[in-house]
C-alpha cells in the first residue's frame, strides 16, 4: 500500500493537448498545424458544367471553404442569387424557329 494521498488531479491546458499537423504526399509535415476549429475544404470536386454562369457559381461556392460557417450564407445567396439568374435568362431567350418546309399541325375542329 502506498504512503502517498491523493492530491488534485492536473490541470490540462492548450498545451498539453496534441494538435494534429498537415503532411505532405511524400509523409513530410509541414510548417504549420491545423487548428480543428479553422474552416477547412471539404474537397469536393467541381465539374464543369460548360455554361459560365451556372460554372461561375460553382467556382464561387469555394469560396465558403475559407470561410467560418457564418460567413456561408452570404456565399450561398449570392450562388442561388447568380443560379437563378441563369435560368431565368434560359426562358427569356427566344425559341428556335421552326425548320422551314416543316408540316404544320393539322387541328381537328371537333365539335
Amino acid at each position: 500500500m502506498s504512503d502517498s494521498t491523493p492530491g488534485p488531479e492536473p490541470e490540462v491546458t492548450e498545451a498539453d493537448v496534441p494538435v494534429p499537423q498537415l503532411s505532405d504526399a511524400a509523409g513530410e509535415a509541414l510548417a504549420e498545424p491545423v487548428d480543428p476549429a479553422a474552416p477547412a475544404p471539404l474537397g469536393v470536386p467541381r465539374t464543369p458544367t460548360g455554361n459560365a454562369d451556372v460554372d461561375a457559381g460553382l467556382d464561387r461556392l469555394g469560396d465558403a471553404d475559407h470561410l467560418a460557417t457564418d460567413g456561408h450564407i452570404e456565399v450561398y445567396e449570392d450562388v442561388h442569387r447568380g443560379l437563378r439568374d441563369a435560368l431565368t435568362a434560359l426562358d427569356a431567350r427566344p425559341a428556335p424557329p421552326a425548320p422551314s418546309g416543316a408540316p404544320t399541325p393539322a387541328y381537328d375542329n371537333r365539335s
